[in-house]
């Protein structure tokens, strides 16, 4: 782990999940109803597998090489592997 701890990751791993949102929002101004479409996978039980698993996956992949650090960018990751599981299914 670097010296700085998680702090780093989730500051940066939380950056790109607020443009996501701010995403969201600004198609939600242009159509209404886009962000229920957009989020819609995280009531996908396919999704959600591709989710979990991924999330596993990489989860024991970052630990075992860099430790806890980067697991913020695990979640995120797994995150936008379900949505574009679920945008192809």
């Amino acid at each position: 782990m670097n010296e700085q701890g998680i702090a780093p990751a989730f500051l940066g791993a939380a950056v790109v999940l607020a443009i996501l949102v701010i995403r969201t929002a600004v198609h939600e101004l242009k159509q209404p109803g886009s962000a229920r479409q957009e989020w819609v996978f995280l009531r996908s039980g396919r999704a959600l597998f591709v989710l979990l698993i991924t999330a596993a996956v990489l989860g024991a992949l970052c630990w075992h090489l860099s430790g806890p650090a980067h697991l913020p960018w695990v979640g995120l990751a797994a995150l936008l592997t379900a949505r574009i599981c679920h945008k192809e299914g």
